[in-house]
């Protein structure tokens, strides 16, 4: 594979492009500076002014959320698996029907594996812009998001309805539902019942790993960190590996999964037969299965990165107290 062939499956933090239009609380003041991501698939966004950098999916979607501080993502639900980790700031996340049923904070480098079938919300609570990743489940990312209702009247008291066809329309722009296209319908009191309300000391323990402990599990060996036998245990439609400095020697390697890699901290190189390339936070590489490369650091210093792979797993477990 050449150079211009593999530059063409990495996506650059300074390359990515924003929508502030994503979603329907895009209008609703508090979330209304939230910029999204699509990186990897096409995600959930609801506009069609979203930009995908690279649309062919490996199973699984990859995205990512910058807000400023005290910016707000409403709550909501989907069918498959989120996976977030914080590459810039310290974000809130919180969970159940008006969010009051549980939270946690996570420090740069945290991930959480957030219960499908819950409501979730995230806030950046630090000081300067923030910034998380986001793995989803399946090729689809589960057909979309599921709003609590307050969410859907919010956001058409300033202009934005959602159509039952999963589009965004502007009434302050001129735009209105097509012919046919009614609005989405809000959740019944019936339906609501059926999202589960888990306090956080049933949530933290199994769906979120610290930085740190990764740091310290990964000495000689890559951390597992989500997958049947990892410290979050599940099988949400992929794997997903920590490795530091140390947890990889520079031996090339193949597998035949789709191995998706996500800095964290430091530079890391990446070689095959017929290139290199380095990667830094924020960015994204896609390798395709049955192409042999080795990653290491390329520099002094800390350096740990992300390793997502496709399995043969149904896209997440729904969530079991």
């Amino acid at each position: 594979m050449t150079p211009h062939q593999m530059e063409a499956r990495i996506v650059r933090y300074g390359d990515l492009q924003p929508c502030r239009t994503a979603f329907i609380d895009a209008h609703t003041p508090g979330s209304d500076q939230k910029e999204n991501f699509t990186i990897i698939g096409g995600g959930v966004s609801e506009s069609a002014d979203q930009h995908v950098h690279i649309t062919e999916t490996p199973g699984f979607n990859i995205g990512a959320a910058g807000q400023p501080p005290k910016c707000r993502n409403s709550l909501h639900s989907h069918r498959t698996a989120e996976v977030f980790f914080v590459l810039k700031g310290r974000w809130r996340f919180f969970w159940g029907r008006w969010g009051s049923a549980g939270e946690v904070v996570l420090e740069e480098g945290d991930i959480f594996n957030i219960p499908t079938g819950i409501f979730r919300g995230f806030e950046n609570i630090g000081t300067d812009y923030g910034m998380i990743m986001a793995i989803l489940g399946g090729d689809d990312a589960g057909g979309g998001v599921i709003w609590a209702p307050q969410v859907i009247e919010d956001a058409r008291d300033h202009g934005l309805v959602l159509g039952e066809n999963g589009r965004l329309y502007d009434t302050k722009a001129g735009a209105h539902l097509p012919d046919g296209v009614g609005p989405m319908p809000v959740l019944s009191d019936a339906e609501l019942k059926t999202f589960p309300e888990p306090r956080a000391a049933e949530v933290v323990p199994h769906h979120v790993a610290r930085y740190w402990d990764m740091m310290a599990l990964a000495d000689g060996q890559p951390a597992q960190v989500v997958g049947p036998d990892a410290m979050l245990r599940d099988r949400p439609g992929f794997e997903v590996d920590f490795l530091k400095r140390g947890s990889i020697d520079a031996t090339e390697y193949a597998t035949d999964q789709h191995e998706v890699l996500m800095p964290m901290r430091g530079h890391w190189r990446v070689s095959w037969d017929g290139g290199t390339t380095a990667l830094a936070p924020g960015d994204t590489m896609a390798v395709p299965p049955g192409l042999r490369h080795s990653l290491t650091p390329s520099m002094t210093g800390e350096a740990s990165i992300f390793r997502v792979r496709s399995t043969d797993d149904p896209a997440g477990a729904t969530w079991k107290p």
